[in-house]
């Protein structure tokens, strides 16, 4: 099927008021990780360590690749620019919508450089990395190109960074919800791309979901790409036919799946944002962004004057639960005390470093050996980030 017709909107300022200081205020969070390699690092210093800085306007510019109001990955991060722009009066946030993941989005980016005036911007779809925002980091060395849940290498130019909010945490407790509400013992998976950062998360849920029961079945249906609620409606609905009794979605806009589940009369999960209010029967809970938490620490690392290029902003960060980078969405009316509990004590033991998502020994659907017995991948282990299976329980093909 074709790609349906994007149209790219025009950019708008947020206008914002002043805020009382207590809008200045810092909290302890910090940012944590691994270090995938000697040229990037993964740890922000403590905001309690922040002094007052300069307050010079900047412009800012963000690029979606979907709607802002789409129920999903789009208005995840357009709601936390929002905040942003909110709380730090002195940043003038520029957007644009629906920018296709094309040469587009390089006409967009330069746009926002030389008529907007932008010292940082973040393109927030994964299609925007390669060759576009590379190409441009090149033309503009002095402006800072900063993308989520990408992967970097040592020859990427120095004023592109990357963010990881990683969802395989919360990812891995919806699964529990999942199997712990399931009658059948099948759950349902519509999936865009089979993107590392993707089948991380589908592989999480799976193993969430075997927790509860070793014997569940994930049926996997990609549509191909990140929007295209046609085929996702269709892909729920040939879900549902084959005895699924709970589905979740990994697309833009889960709003489609949800809405169809719920008319079809199973649960559902949600994605990227809360959609109980559209499912208020089948909705269990969610996979969930904390992008606020972390355009936060960056606009506080902008405020002092710190950058990619002098070496002040770390040039790859990640964090999950702990650090409030991302969390589960609040429970559905159906789900039971008995999940709610299950999901308690396994966030507990995922927060204390007891439980560890990728652990071998571990097989991927065809019987291969992925994680060899005693060995396991940590939350930010650059291994993750080349995820290319499925693990046992899933049925389908990562190449369809």
């Amino acid at each position: 099927m074709s790609q349906p017709r994007r149209l790219i909107l025009p950019r708008r300022n947020v206008i914002r008021g002043l805020l009382s200081v207590g809008a200045f205020s810092i909290t302890s969070q910090i940012w944590t990780g691994c270090t995938s390699s000697s040229s990037s690092r993964s740890d922000f210093p403590s905001p309690s360590s922040f002094t007052a800085g300069s307050t010079e306007p900047m412009t800012i510019g963000f690029i979606y690749v979907g709607p802002k109001d789409d129920y999903g990955y789009n208005q995840a991060h357009a709601t936390a620019a929002a905040r942003m722009a909110s709380d730090f009066p002195w940043i003038n946030l520029v957007e644009e919508a629906s920018v296709p993941e094309s040469t587009a989005v390089q006409e967009t980016m330069r746009n926002m450089i030389e008529q907007d005036g932008a010292k940082v911007i973040f393109p927030t779809s994964w299609g925007y990395f390669e060759p576009h925002s590379l190409k441009l980091a090149q033309e503009y060395p002095k402006v800072q190109f900063f993308h989520p849940n990408h992967p970097l290498e040592p020859s990427h130019p120095q004023n592109v960074g990357s963010y990881f909010s990683s969802l395989m945490e919360p990812a891995y407790l919806t699964g529990i919800v999942a199997a712990s509400m399931s009658k059948t013992g099948k759950l349902g998976f519509v999936i865009p791309k089979p993107i590392p950062v993707v089948l991380k998360e589908v592989n999480s849920f799976t193993l969430g979901a075997k927790s509860v029961n070793p014997n569940i079945v994930v049926q996997a249906i990609f549509t191909g790409d990140w929007s295209l609620p046609l085929k996702e409606a269709e892909a729920t609905n040939s879900l549902v036919d084959q005895q699924v009794d709970v589905v979740i979605t990994r697309v833009d806009s889960p709003k489609t799946v949800i809405t169809t589940a719920e008319q079809r009369g199973i649960y559902s999960c949600g994605y990227h944002v809360n959609e109980k209010d559209i499912a208020p029967k089948g909705f269990l809970t969610g996979v969930e962004w904390n992008w606020e938490q972390i355009y936060k620490n960056y606009a506080e690392m902008f405020q002092n004057g710190k950058t990619l290029m002098n070496g002040g902003v770390a040039q790859v960060v990640t964090g999950g639960l702990k650090e409030s980078f991302s969390k589960i969405s609040d429970y559905g009316t159906a789900v039971r005390p008995e999940a709610k509990a299950a999901v308690d004590k396994a966030k507990q033991q995922i927060l204390s470093g007891q439980l560890t998502i990728f652990k071998g020994e571990l097989k991927d659907n065809k019987g291969n050996v992925v994680i060899a017995a005693g060995e396991s991948y940590q939350q930010g282990d650059p291994r993750l980030n080349a995820i290319d299976w499925f693990v046992e329980g899933i049925e389908g093909d990562v190449k369809s």
